[in-house]
């Protein structure tokens, strides 16, 4: 799988693009095939403040729900309406579709987060190829 250069990634699978101090925050094409067919989407609310590491909401499919976490701390200022009515969309084009975008509170913890060959790597130990 091909992995935006430009992102930065969580192990929780969620990607990270960032923008002067706009984040914008999506799953991974990894998180979206093994989860399978998304069904929902639990978004967070404009205006919430979000810790690093923090749920800000989930996401369903027909396997499993899994909790999202936030790469970096923020205050929420966009929602993707669209996966209100298409959560679908995120397992067509997992790389393009975002989730929120937040205002950054410190740009610096992206730093800690995996490039997108630490990120490869680390998905290639978790399934063994």
């Amino acid at each position: 799988m091909a992995y935006p250069e430009t992102y930065k990634y969580t192990k929780e699978h969620e990607w990270l693009a960032i923008d002067g101090t706009t984040g914008t925050i999506g799953i991974t094409d990894y998180a979206q095939n093994s989860l399978g067919d998304i069904v929902f989407v639990e978004l967070p609310k404009v205006g919430d403040v979000l810790e690093s590491g923090a749920t800000f909401g989930s996401i369903e499919s027909v396997k499993s729900v899994s909790d999202l976490f936030a790469p970096v701390s923020g205050t929420v200022t966009e929602i993707n309406e669209t996966l209100t009515s298409a959560p679908e969309t995120i397992n067509s084009d997992a790389n393009n579709t975002w989730i929120m975008k937040l205002t950054l509170s410190d740009p610096a913890q992206a730093d800690a987060l995996l490039d997108a060959a630490a990120y490869e790597a680390f998905t290639s130990e978790e399934t063994g190829h």
